[in-house]
């Protein structure tokens, strides 16, 4: 064979590339790396372009491609770009899975779930975006079912649908799978159908004159979104001037002095006409979203409420009429 390419046996190959020999058998045995010639003996010598070959499996194999693939590279009938493509996309799917898993494992850590809780979060988390759809359509259909009347407030209620993307983070895979315990729960679609979707004016005050509360409640809303903006703690003295200037307009506007019983009936009322759980439906709505909370969004009630009770030794006692000064022109 004078002239010839010299040939190499799998000792050879193993030892220039590192593989070891019993992989490189394998490949031969499955037509991957077919040998050039074949000894008197039966032992198998492979040329230079062999050796070539052998480097591009072992980079795909090490970059996860399957056998199959492979082989189809290797035949020509699919090129490495191709190939590299395709376990491109494979491999974005199995990193959401990972994120997925990962997300799930960390809410189980900080929830400290039963077993049982456990299994219904693994199964929420894992449902399909057509599933997810499904589920929150159901809801929403039964909500507005039970709430015949509020046409503004259901539209509302459809125009903020939770949408949960195929590859969430964390935060919003959390809110998630809180949210669709919410909407599972009868319970909570009865709260749903009873309070406001979302909190309306009207009912933010329960049993006052419709004429009065929209002399009110814009004045409120606004005035404590701007609060809410500017970092104001309703339970600081920075709240002090915003809730007197509150007070002030509801004595004006019902004719009662501007003391201690007129702030705690407002803040009874507002307490009537806020429920903490649909709040948190529509906080995890944002989060799922991955919404800005806008402060004017927020339902002004726990604020106020807080804002309301904070203790005022300028004020006096909350019984009795002798504390009722603070000029009301009521």
């Amino acid at each position: 064979m004078n002239g010839a390419t010299p040939l190499h046996s799998i000792g050879e190959l193993s030892a220039r590339t590192g593989v070891p020999v019993r992989t490189i058998r394998y490949y031969s045995d499955t037509g991957l790396l077919p040998p050039a010639h074949r000894t008197p003996a039966g032992y198998r010598r492979y040329s230079d372009a062999a050796l070539g070959r052998l480097h591009l499996i072992c980079v795909l194999r090490e970059l996860d491609v399957d056998l199959t693939t492979v082989h189809r590279v290797l035949d020509g009938d699919l090129s490495v770009a191709e190939a590299a493509a395709a376990h491109a996309a494979a491999t974005a799917l199995q990193i959401r899975e990972l994120r997925l898993r990962q997300s799930i494992l960390h809410l189980v850590a900080r929830r400290g779930t039963s077993p049982e809780e456990t299994v219904l979060m693994h199964r929420l988390a894992r449902l399909t975006s057509d599933e997810r759809r499904r589920m929150v359509a159901d809801f929403v259909d039964r909500l507005t079912a039970d709430t015949p009347g509020t046409r503004s407030a259901n539209a509302a209620l459809r125009a903020a649908l939770p949408d949960l993307p195929d590859d969430p983070s964390g935060a919003r895979l959390a809110a998630w799978t809180e949210l669709a315990e919410l909407i599972t729960d009868d319970g909570f679609r009865a709260r749903m159908a009873h309070a406001a979707l979302p909190p309306s004016d009207e009912d933010a005050l329960p049993g006052v004159a419709p004429e009065t509360v929209a002399k009110l409640i814009p004045f409120v809303r606004q005035t404590v979104a701007a609060a809410r903006a500017a970092g104001i703690d309703p339970a600081g003295d920075d709240a002090v001037p915003i809730v007197d200037a509150v007070v002030e307009r509801f004595a004006t506007a019902l004719g009662r002095p501007a003391g201690p019983e007129l702030r705690e009936w407002m803040a009874r009322q507002f307490d009537a006409g806020h429920d903490p759980l649909v709040e948190r439906y529509w906080r995890l709505v944002w989060t799922v979203n991955d919404w800005q909370v806008v402060p004017g969004h927020l339902p002004f009630q726990p604020w106020l409420t807080e804002a309301l009770r904070r203790p005022r030794p300028d004020l006096g006692p909350r019984t009795g009429s002798a504390s009722v000064s603070r000029g009301s022109s009521g």
